[in-house]
């Protein structure tokens, strides 16, 4: 069995995280993960922005703080059995803070007032922004703060914040991603030598030898994204997972997004969406940071994002996806993706021993 520094900080039986993907809220796709013996990730997004019509039939409609209460319990509950470590996920960046503040205090305010919260509830993982405002909210409570970064420069800030370990996104990953094409061969191991803080690779990590890979690279594990969405369990809908099978690397493409630049699946929706990029916000293909959402921009992402959760097509509908979905090839149940990932870690290990 391969056991890392990630696995003796939060408990798990392998150095894996399902990463929090919104605007679905993973709660069934973390109860999966944590039950499988990796960490399970609650997305929060979708509370944040009220994006509720995914959320609201597993645990209900109300604010941000009780919906995120609500989803924190239901996870707890059905991992209770296995005793599944699961954690929060939380977009923090200027644009949300607002938001985000909610979200947290629900995570928090949780694990003080419920002993098996507490005692499994282990991670909040903030993204898309900047940890320092964070380290007097977060860091007195006792979990464990995890902060994914796309550069050498943010990990070394978030070392100063103070957290617990530093997630070193490549910008092959899909969804939200950073401003400059840093990809993960070049990042981890950039990151893992400029810090003394445990680092988490994630972005086009799919399988045991990508596991593997990262390993050698200075992580101490890996955060799956794209891969836990082609699962069974996945709540995302089967338009997006139908339509990775088919997808293959070189199918993906950035555009504007919510809080920055977003790695879609390439169709004619996200095309459309890219070419309106280059014309309203040309410097974020240059790695300029465009803190205005233009309208024009917005409308378009909106109602083509819609059509993932509304039930559109997969030509005429953004679909969220990473440069691994062209290795993608099944819909497993998790805890058999989690196997398979791990038996294939070590065989790979033990392949790469005729070279000592």
């Amino acid at each position: 069995m391969i056991r890392t520094k990630l696995c003796d900080l939060l408990g798990i039986r392998h150095p894996l995280i399902q990463a929090g993907m919104g605007p679905y809220s993973t709660n069934n796709l973390a109860i999966a993960a944590a039950n499988a013996g990796i960490l399970g990730i609650i997305s929060t997004s979708g509370a944040q922005m009220g994006i509720l019509s995914q959320i609201a039939p597993y645990v209900g409609e109300g604010t941000p703080y009780e919906i995120t209460r609500r989803m924190i319990k239901r996870v707890e509950e059905n991992t209770r059995e296995s005793q599944g470590i699961f954690g929060m996920n939380v977009m923090v960046s200027a644009e949300i803070k607002e938001m985000a503040e909610p979200v947290v205090k629900a995570a928090l305010d949780a694990r003080n007032e419920e002993p098996e919260i507490h005692s499994r509830m282990r991670v909040i993982i903030t993204t898309a922004g900047d940890p320092m405002p964070w380290a007097d909210i977060i860091k007195p409570s006792g979990v464990k703060w995890f902060h994914a970064v796309p550069s050498v420069r943010h990990a070394k800030r978030c070392e100063k914040a103070g957290v617990d370990a530093i997630i070193a996104q490549g910008q092959e990953a899909g969804a939200h991603v950073a401003w400059e094409p840093v990809h993960t061969i070049v990042l981890l191991p950039a990151v893992t030598r400029a810090v003394s803080v445990p680092v988490i690779g994630t972005g086009g990590f799919c399988d045991g030898s990508t596991l593997v890979a990262a390993l050698a690279l200075g992580a101490c594990g890996v955060q799956m994204g794209t891969r836990f969405i082609a699962t069974q369990e996945c709540e995302f809908e089967p338009l997006l997972k139908d339509t990775m099978l088919k997808k293959d690397e070189r199918e993906t493409i950035i555009a504007r997004g919510f809080v920055g630049p977003f790695r879609y699946l390439k169709n004619k929706a996200s095309i459309e969406l890219a070419d309106l990029t280059i014309k309203r916000a040309p410097g974020l293909f240059l790695g300029q940071p465009d803190l205005t959402l233009d309208s024009e921009l917005a409308s378009k992402e909106i109602q083509s994002f819609g059509g993932l959760i509304e039930g559109g097509d997969e030509e005429n509908t953004l679909l969220p996806g990473g440069e691994v979905t062209g290795r993608i090839n099944n819909i497993p149940m998790v805890s058999e993706l989690v196997e398979q990932i791990m038996q294939e870690a070590e065989e790979t290990l033990r392949s790469l021993a005729q070279y000592e």
